[in-house]
């Protein structure tokens, strides 16, 4: 047996010879990714990072660049690759359309379905992709989980410093939208790179889908690095900004302290369920998804509550990451406009960051002093993630203090101003 035939035994080999010969910068990446998506398993079985979410995502980078595959369900880089639909079916429609005429066109467009169904039962990926991220599926999925989860009474106890926490920690959106567009992205591409800024995954997936679809690999794959790196980097920022004296701070007691019911937050949620959708139709979908969990929660129905926290969110949660990690792809990485959109990524969720803080010293003058300023921190909404990191950050400054309902609170109204946010780009900019 020559060594001609073991390669084409061991077709990855070959082909990654011929990466270094023909295009050596595609290999090393390749190489690269691979590298990196062992290093997001180790980091997500140590839990530094979100191991749901970055171990399926690792092993689907690792792999999809070990044997140089692309599934490429947007048709980006011209139709080459192994794990996708558009080659085969966009040449059968094409082919087939141009040979008919329109009195066969019914006919035609018969042939063709029956080539694309048969082509999504062969490829594995394809109908994944196809029913859950390419109409934006996954993130409703998503975001019902999380609702389930939440408790929007922590925002009922504090609605005014909740809420404005919140706006003051989207500070990073607004201010990216314009640089990214001096960065020389359209309008549409820099709205959906802006959003990362809100630091809500399922929110980013569904922007950039609507906005910038050639650029939703990216952007996503950026946003949940980022949003796995912002519990360890976030902490630095506020102890860069707060002084320890005021980490200390009591959160003061509400002189009509009581217990929220369960009627009072079922109640919360229809109503700005229906509120939000009727002004910002665009993002319904998501409005929804999010408040039906909650809705689930508070209304007492255990089944649905058990089948949304469980199942639902751990198996959206593990396809999100495997997908992810599948679509990055070292030609989709080697675009020219990723670097500077990794950079703004990281400015976004920076810049949002500070505005949290600065919306916590807001809330921190506006109470007379009795509100912790690192609560602020929570207003980016990476739930309940950036809540742990105040809780966490109060707790060494001072034993025994605790204000994580407060920050929950904070946390929560950053998921409803960021679902605001994007709805408001999208209706603006998806025409």
């Amino acid at each position: 047996m020559d060594s001609s035939m073991i390669l084409d035994i061991f077709q990855g080999v070959k082909t990654m010879g011929l990466s270094f010969s023909h295009d050596p910068q595609m290999a090393i990446a390749r190489i690269g990714l691979i590298l990196l998506g062992m290093l997001l398993i180790y980091l997500g079985k140590k839990g530094i990072l979100e191991p749901l979410l970055m171990i399926p995502m690792g092993l689907g980078m690792a792999t999809v660049n070990a044997a140089v595959m692309m599934f490429d369900p947007l048709g980006l880089h011209g139709g080459m690759g192994t794990l996708f639909l558009e080659p085969q079916a966009g040449s059968a429609l094409s082919s087939t359309f141009q040979a008919a005429g329109d009195a066969t066109a019914l006919a035609a467009n018969a042939a063709a379905s029956s080539d694309i169904m048969y082509i999504m039962g062969i490829d594995w990926l394809q109908p994944i992709y196809t029913f859950t991220f390419g109409n934006g599926l996954i993130a409703c999925l998503v975001f019902m989980g999380i609702g389930s989860l939440l408790d929007v009474g922590f925002i009922l106890r504090r609605p005014f410093l909740s809420m404005l926490i919140a706006l003051f920690a989207e500070l990073g959106t607004i201010m990216t939208l314009p640089i990214a567009q001096a960065f020389g992205f359209t309008a549409k591409e820099a709205a959906a790179i802006s959003i990362v800024g809100g630091a809500d995954g399922p929110m980013v997936l569904f922007t950039s889908l609507r906005l910038a679809p050639h650029l939703f690999v990216p952007i996503a794959v950026v946003a949940y690095l980022y949003l796995g790196l912002a519990y360890g980097g976030y902490p630095y920022l506020v102890k860069l900004l707060i002084p320890k004296k005021l980490m200390q701070v009591p959160v003061g007691q509400l002189k009509k302290e009581r217990e929220i019911s369960s009627g009072e937050k079922l109640l919360f949620a229809v109503v700005i369920c229906i509120l939000l959708s009727f002004l910002l139709p665009v993002a319904a979908p998501l409005i929804f998804s999010l408040f039906f969990g909650v809705v689930i929660r508070e209304s007492g129905i255990k089944v649905f509550h058990d089948l949304l926290s469980g199942p639902v969110l751990y198996i959206s949660t593990m396809f999100l990451g495997m997908i992810l990690g599948i679509l990055c792809e070292a030609n989709t990485i080697m675009d020219p406009k990723v670097l500077p959109l990794l950079l703004l990524g990281m400015l976004s969720l920076l810049i949002s960051g500070v505005g949290g803080i600065i919306g916590g010293y807001v809330a921190y003058f506006i109470s007379g002093k009795k509100y912790n300023p690192v609560i602020g921190i929570a207003g980016v909404s990476c739930v309940p993630t950036t809540a742990k990191v105040a809780q966490k950050i109060v707790s060494k400054a001072k034993p025994g203090l605790i204000v994580m309902p407060e920050a929950l609170g904070a946390n929560v109204s950053g998921v409803i101003t960021t679902a605001i946010i994007a709805g408001i780009f999208c209706s603006m900019l998806s025409k």
